[in-house]
Order: C-alpha cells, then sequence, then structure tokens
C-alpha cells in the first residue's frame, strides 16, 4: 500500500509540473518569472547619445546592463511587481535562466536600421522556447523576449510569454511596448521594460 500511494504521489507531482495549459494563467497555478531574454535585441541608434553612458559595446550590454535590468524586478519587487501583473499574491524568480542565454549570445546588439525594431514573431518566439534550457524549472514560467529599444521611439518592445517548462511550451505569447524615459542609460531603458509590465496587466484581461 505505501508503495502505492508514493507511485500515485510521483504521478501526481509529474502530472501538475507538465500539464499547465492557458488556462492556469489565469488561475492560481503558480508563476516562475524568469526574466529578460535580451538574446534578439537591437538596439536601435547609438547608447553616445546618454550623457552618462559614453561609447557602449556590444560586451558592455550583455556583461554590464543585461544582469542590472534583470535584477531590478528581483531587488526592486514592490515596483516591478510581477505578482500583481499575473494577479498573484506572490511569484517565484528565476532570472539566472535568462541570465545564462543572455551571457551566450554575442550580438551583434547594435543597428542603425530602424526596420530592425520588430523583427520576432509567435512563432520565433516559440522556436527560441523550444530550444530553451530552463535550468531544471518545471511549471508555469513567464518572461520577456526583449527584441527592440528605439530613442527615436522612445519605446522598448517585447514579447511577454508565458511557457510550460517542463515541455518547452508557449502558452501565451503576445508583443507589448513601453515609454521610455528617465535620466541615465540604465534608467532610462528600464522605464520601458516597467511600461511593458503594465501593458502586460491591461493586456492580460484581453487577452484571456
Amino acid at each position: 500500500m505505501k508503495n502505492l500511494l508514493l507511485a500515485l504521489l510521483t504521478l501526481f507531482v509529474v502530472a501538475t509540473t507538465q500539464a499547465q495549459t492557458k488556462e492556469d494563467i489565469y488561475a492560481n497555478t503558480p508563476i516562475t518569472w524568469l526574466g529578460c531574454d535580451f538574446t534578439q535585441l537591437k538596439f536601435i541608434g547609438n547608447a553616445a547619445q546618454f550623457k552618462d553612458a559614453g561609447e557602449i559595446s556590444n560586451r558592455d550590454l550583455r556583461m554590464k546592463y543585461f544582469p542590472g535590468w534583470n535584477n531590478l524586478f528581483v531587488k526592486e519587487q514592490t515596483k516591478y511587481n510581477v505578482a500583481e501583473v499575473v494577479d498573484r499574491n506572490s511569484v517565484e524568480f528565476a532570472v539566472e535562466v535568462t541570465d545564462a542565454a543572455n551571457d551566450n549570445s554575442n550580438g551583434p546588439y547594435f543597428t542603425d536600421n530602424s526596420s530592425d525594431y520588430q523583427l520576432l514573431t509567435a512563432e520565433k518566439v516559440a522556436a527560441l522556447v523550444s530550444k530553451y534550457d530552463f535550468k531544471g524549472h518545471k511549471g508555469l514560467g513567464m518572461m520577456f523576449f526583449v527584441e527592440g529599444m528605439s530613442k527615436d521611439r522612445v519605446e522598448a518592445s517585447m514579447w511577454v510569454t508565458f511557457v510550460n517548462m517542463g515541455q518547452k511550451k508557449v502558452l501565451l505569447t503576445k508583443r507589448v511596448t513601453g515609454t521610455t524615459g528617465g535620466f541615465g542609460f540604465r534608467n532610462y531603458w528600464a522605464k520601458g521594460l516597467f511600461n511593458g509590465l503594465k501593458e502586460t496587466q491591461h493586456g492580460l484581461k484581453k487577452w484571456k
């Protein structure tokens, strides 16, 4: 009997970690915030437009700014309130998942071609997720695939994406944009991510 109960418990755990569907986004299913993936980012223009930044290389973006922007969601949870966006009391955090992907990307991130601002599609996002390393995490995950940052548009563009991490399957992905602003290079673009979260909160009601 003990072995039978153990087997049933194992099956239950496996089922609950692999059976996530779109409906779980709107239920009370636990969500893990995975952070911002910048591997597809196209930065339109020159970072030297910001007096505090000077010349920023691809390596500078990858080593300094990508983890800096990701850490904001962890260190400033009251402001970057992912739990509120998805109508949860709290969420788990595993930004090391996207940090690892960002660390392994090479760019080039900078471009002068304004048409590069929005290059991703839902199909491309699904292809990225299908090959993603979720570092052993299971269940329902949420992340941003940041595709564009444009000083001329005063805007950042990203795909908010909910995934079944165990199956590497997209449950819902939508493009959102966030108005940018503020002093300094880091804060200017961080506001775009913040406003992307706010647009996600409004959008979830329409995407249901």
